[in-house]
């Protein structure tokens, strides 16, 4: 397929790698043109606008940071609802808001465009490896029509509704499951080491119990405090706390937990955590047991 794609991150660069590496041919589009040009040699063209990137793609898929970002290059100037032809996809990959996944898919419908929301679990080497979680949702056709572009950035598919907002209120509540387990990482950990447990010895145990690598690998960073560089920085986990609590607002369905560990986000965020990986939250309860 010929596919535009915009946002050249740590996640993005992968991704788009991995595209190329299935045949596809991408056009691609960054704020920073450095970006861009590091993929030229892997075959890529690259658009001076996000409309450039899409006026003559199949479909064009989206990887930044946050609401604002995807509004600036979907309804800006020059960007992707302006650009995108008639009967061509647009797939939000990026972790936004439900509220933000309606307006786009309205907005799309409105000029005979299609939409998919599809964020991805994973980590920035899991991008690069093509170990991605898709999760994808809309109309079932489209869902099948963009099937090989999942398969060439993931390694499995998980679709979860026919209304794109499903797959953006699953990934945030997969991201507030990661956190959760983190603020138990944080709590366990701090116990364990004014206890005197090694923490790699509990985290052996605990890899065995739960049997899962999110487990192993959060819990390796946490316990050898490796919080640079990010995988996934603080500032972007309280934004995606945040949006969840919103979801939850809309759904009436009270996330007591969810509150209190953005509490501690914004901690963290007043001590100067915010491009640390979120995995560091862990600090503010090592701070609070005094073993920091």
């Amino acid at each position: 397929m010929n596919i535009g794609f915009i946002g050249l991150g740590r996640m993005g660069s992968g991704m788009v790698r991995n595209l190329l590496r299935a045949g596809h041919a991408v056009v691609v589009f960054n704020r920073s043109r450095d970006k861009a040009e590091a993929l030229v040699a892997d075959g890529v063209r690259i658009a001076d606008s996000p409309g450039g990137a899409c006026r003559e793609s199949e479909a064009v898929m989206t990887m930044v940071a946050d609401d604002r970002a995807v509004e600036q290059i979907v309804f800006g100037e020059n960007a992707i609802a302006s650009a995108l032809p008639a009967g061509a996809i647009h797939i939000s990959c990026s972790t936004i808001s439900t509220a933000l996944a309606r307006r786009l898919a309205a907005e799309h419908q409105r000029r005979g465009q299609k939409y998919l929301s599809a964020p991805v679990f994973g980590r920035p080497e899991a991008a690069e490896s093509k170990n991605l979680l898709v999760v994808a949702a809309g109309p079932p056709e489209l869902v099948e029509r963009c099937g090989p572009l999942f398969d060439a950035i993931g390694r499995q598919t998980f679709v979860v509704g026919s209304d794109p907002s499903q797959a953006n209120a699953a990934k945030l509540c997969g991201n507030f499951m990661i956190a959760a387990m983190l603020e138990a990482f944080g709590e366990a950990f701090a116990t364990l080491r004014k206890a005197g447990v090694p923490p790699h010895a509990f985290l052996e145990v605990m890899s065995t119990l739960f049997g899962s690598p999110v487990y192993a690998n959060y819990g390796r960073l946490v316990a050898d405090e490796k919080f640079e560089p990010a995988g996934f920085a603080l500032r972007l986990g309280l934004k995606d706390v945040r949006l969840l609590l919103e979801t939850a607002d809309e759904c009436a369905a009270p996330m007591p937990l969810a509150s209190l560990i953005r509490d501690h986000l914004l901690s963290a965020m007043a001590h100067g955590q915010a491009d640390l990986d979120w995995s560091s939250v862990t600090r503010v309860a090592a701070r609070s047991a005094g073993v920091e």
